[in-house]
């Protein structure tokens, strides 16, 4: 079982022993042994304790393999909690997850679901990045020359206070789903509130509370797979496509 795993991964990162651990969570080293080994489930009680002392979300250390991963490379969520790895490749450079357009349906239930996530292809960019990317497809003409189908690749934002007035940004929203839009402070400057607006003038700027947002990815660059005709997007074409930018990708 992964929790077993990430438990004993966790805590050897930290050079602890297993009595040291127990000891600061407050139970018996043999019952902590038997967590490690999978003899036995921690209850969620100790789940919070786990999640609160590694500062790793709940969903990560049951569902994430830490072993393929390092303390280090692990992005920072809200109060310091680590939630998903940053993917690197065999010369550490970092890769991109890209949301396929099948994923999409699934996206909003399972972004921060990291057996979702693992399930994503991954590819390289031909230049070096940075930090936690994502690329998602676009859907729509609200934001012109972009058509409908080109990839948009987004890099994390770990606060509000980094959005910039006028940039765009993938984001996530929990009406709407995945939108790509131009985001503003609203006019008033309240808070917690942004303005969404397109660039076809055809669509109306909207509003939407920060309470409402699930993830932010500000623009990094497009592929553009939409300005293929609609008799080349054979997948011969599509597949020659991805591979040019090295897409890992499975059956």
């Amino acid at each position: 079982m992964k929790i077993a795993k990430n438990i004993k991964v966790l805590r050897e990162e930290k050079g602890l022993s297993q009595e040291q651990l127990a000891e600061d969570l407050g139970i018996t080293r043999p019952r902590l042994g038997a967590y490690e080994e999978a003899r036995n489930q921690p209850p969620i009680d100790m789940l919070v304790a786990l999640s609160d002392y590694f500062k790793i979300s709940i969903d990560a250390l049951i569902k994430a393999d830490l072993a393929k991963t390092s303390s280090g490379s692990l992005m920072k969520i809200g109060k310091n909690r680590t939630l998903l790895p940053i993917l690197v490749d065999k010369d550490n450079n970092d890769l991109v997850e890209v949301v396929t357009v099948k994923a999409m349906a699934g996206y909003l239930n399972g972004y921060s679901d990291p057996e979702f996530i693992e399930e994503l292809p991954i590819m390289n960019l031909p230049f070096k990045i940075i930090g936690k990317h994502r690329a998602f497809p676009i859907k729509g003409d609200s934001m012109p020359p972009l058509k409908s189908g080109t990839i948009v690749v987004g890099r994390y934002v770990e606060s509000f206070d980094e959005v910039k007035d006028g940039q765009t940004y993938i984001v996530l929203t929990k009406d709407d789903g995945l939108v790509y839009k131009r985001l503003y402070r609203e006019k008033k400057k309240v808070q917690n509130i942004f303005e969404f607006h397109s660039d076809n003038p055809a669509y109306s700027p909207y509003t939407v509370k920060t309470e409402s947002i699930l993830e932010i990815w500000s623009f990094v660059c497009s592929l553009n797979i939409g300005e293929f005709k609609q008799q080349e997007l054979n997948i011969d074409n599509v597949i020659r496509f991805l591979q040019s930018y090295r897409v890992e990708m499975g059956r």
